[in-house]
């Protein structure tokens, strides 16, 4: 049986607290409405040598969701709170580093919660995951436009209200799957539950566009699209048919944390498969 990964925890205007040490009232709307947010990173090693990757992106990614709900942000408190949590953090291969900022207690309106989390991954199944997936689409009940002149469904805001996104993980295991993948009412591709798809056609790559769609800004995505681009490439933004995945040279679903994932199979359908490619994604997404 595989130990229990190791965690810290810090509070936000108190530094490095004691592992299971309550941080919350049972009020918090956080908790109780999953009014907040968070945002999630990986760190590599640990102490002085310890790398967070793609730090201030996710920080303003972070912020951004923040503002988006209302809430006050001080980065350079969030700053300070991550280097002396780091700085504590012991020199492990890979870890995750999760910051929450929830709206606070109800009873006490205008004090919001805010703590980090870095917990040690489990490497082996990092590994499976960047050697191949399987998906199951599922319907996530509207269409790709749903979000255009909407700004109260809070579409590219890193929620905590992420039960929606557990139950479709679970209906896909249910099947046999891995993960999943959202699919619009009219029949595009949008995103997985923790994870933006990339698609290959030849030598171009699309992924969905944010905005009217509601979809998480992907660092990583941004990031491998990047690459791709200063290496020639053709890259685009658009609304994926769903037929398109199955005709395609190569599905990939990516995420800061578990990396650059191929679809193996999506649906019960094999998809094509080129190690080489999958080689060159993961490299532009630091995997």
């Amino acid at each position: 049986m595989r130990a229990l990964s190791r965690q810290l925890v810090a509070l936000l205007g108190r530094g490095v607290v004691p592992t299971g040490q309550p941080i919350a009232t049972a009020d918090d709307v956080g908790l109780v409405r999953g009014d907040g947010c968070f945002d999630a990173m990986r760190v590599l090693g640990g102490g002085a040598h310890a790398v967070v990757e793609n730090l201030d992106d996710h920080l303003q990614r972070f912020e951004q969701s923040a503002r988006t709900l209302g809430l006050a942000f001080d980065s350079g408190a969030w700053r300070s709170l991550i280097a002396e949590a780091v700085a504590a953090w012991p020199d492990l291969p890979e870890a995750v580093l999760k910051l929450v900022l929830t709206r606070g207690p109800e009873l006490n309106p205008g004090v919001p919660t805010g703590f980090l989390t870095i917990t040690e991954l489990n490497l082996d199944a990092m590994r499976r995951a960047r050697a191949g997936i399987t998906v199951r689409l599922l319907n996530r009940g509207y269409a790709s436009d749903a979000f255009a002149d909407a700004p109260w469904l809070l579409g590219g805001v890193k929620l905590l209200s992420y039960a929606v996104n557990a139950a479709a993980k679970r209906v896909a295991e249910a099947h046999g799957d891995t993960d999943a993948l959202f699919v619009s009412s009219d029949g595009y591709a949008l995103e997985g539950p923790t994870s933006a798809v990339i698609v290959r056609q030849g030598d171009r790559l699309l992924t969905t566009p944010t905005g009217d769609t509601g979809i998480l800004d992907s660092v990583t995505g941004r990031q491998i699209f990047a690459r791709a681009a200063g290496e020639g490439l053709d890259t685009a933004h658009e609304l994926i048919p769903v037929s398109t995945l199955f005709e395609s040279d190569g599905v990939w679903l990516a995420s800061s944390i578990r990396g650059v994932c191929p679809v193996t199979r999506l649906d019960g359908q094999q998809l094509r498969v080129d190690h080489d490619w999958n080689a060159r994604l993961a490299a532009w997404g630091g995997f």
